[in-house]
């Protein structure tokens, strides 16, 4: 049994394609999409409408990420202040693009899982982990606290949400973090997926690093007028995806506490931000 994992397209529609190429051409026998497919990106109509065909046809599984629930909250909720509405402003944005193809999110899982035919242990897939799609495990993670965050009696623990390849294990139980196909932060451009193959009774892993045409996707920021009309933090999103390193801890950190608390505008900080990390 083949599996393919992929996660975090955020919006990167010639990273995506590239992905999909390669997965099609190993030609498993299930494909699931973890999470954040959407947002932070400057395609994500047809990041969705790209997967929307291959659910379709092909019966690929999706997994619903944090950030689609950001942008399912964003159509119901609205920003309580000025601020708050120029901050999210990108996400305001990606659900502008995705018109009425938002309400496909939100009927996506938070968790699958499968076995191979034969063999009864079981692999989850989620894009974070049992305590939310914003918990990320990372190496720095100690095993204790990772200890309530997995369920029990798995072989397999997929996971994303980091945006950085990792395998590790936590007693019995292997963890696989498939990286990200759109916005890596590990150092390494390329996109990742996840390819899962059952032997013997066992799964091997493998990650898989693609390159596709930066420079499309560049040209992608700047014409689809995300960098203008995505709010003061768009370049920062921007910056993550060229410098392949995540940022927005940092920019939370070092300012955001001055802009919320009203002691910066927020152009201001976004400014000096981006000139600490050029």
């Amino acid at each position: 049994m083949k599996v393919a994992v992929f996660s975090d397209v955020q919006g990167n529609l010639p990273a995506m394609e590239v992905a999909v190429e390669h997965i099609l051409a190993w030609d498993p026998d299930l494909v699931v999409m973890d999470g954040d497919l959407v947002n932070r990106g400057p395609s994500s109509a047809a990041c969705l409408d790209l997967f929307e065909t291959l659910r379709c046809g092909r019966g690929w599984l999706p997994v619903l990420g944090n950030h689609e629930v950001w942008v399912l909250r964003c159509a119901h909720q609205a920003p309580a202040t000025a601020l708050e509405a120029e901050m999210r402003r990108f996400a305001d944005w990606t659900l502008a693009q995705l018109g009425d193809r938002a309400q496909t999110l939100a009927v996506w899982p938070d968790h699958l899982t499968l076995h191979a035919p034969g063999d009864p242990a079981w692999v989850h897939v989620t894009h974070g982990t049992m305590a939310g799609n914003r918990d990320g495990i990372s190496a720095s993670v100690p095993d204790a606290d990772l200890a309530t965050k997995l369920p029990p009696d798995v072989a397999l623990f997929v996971t994303a949400h980091t945006h950085k390849p990792l395998e590790r294990r936590l007693g019995p139980t292997r963890i696989l973090n498939v990286g990200s196909v759109g916005s890596p932060f590990d150092g390494d451009p390329r996109c990742s997926y996840a390819q899962l193959e059952h032997h013997r009774g066992s799964w091997a892993t493998r990650i898989v690093r693609l390159a596709y045409d930066r420079g499309r996707t560049e040209r992608d920021f700047r014409d689809s007028g995300m960098l203008e009309e995505g709010g003061a933090l768009a370049p920062i999103l921007f910056e993550e995806w060229r410098q392949a390193r995540g940022l927005m801890s940092q920019w939370r950190s070092r300012h955001e506490p001055a802009v919320l608390a009203g002691q910066r505008p927020l152009a201001a900080a976004v400014a000096a931000f981006l000139a600490e990390i050029d």
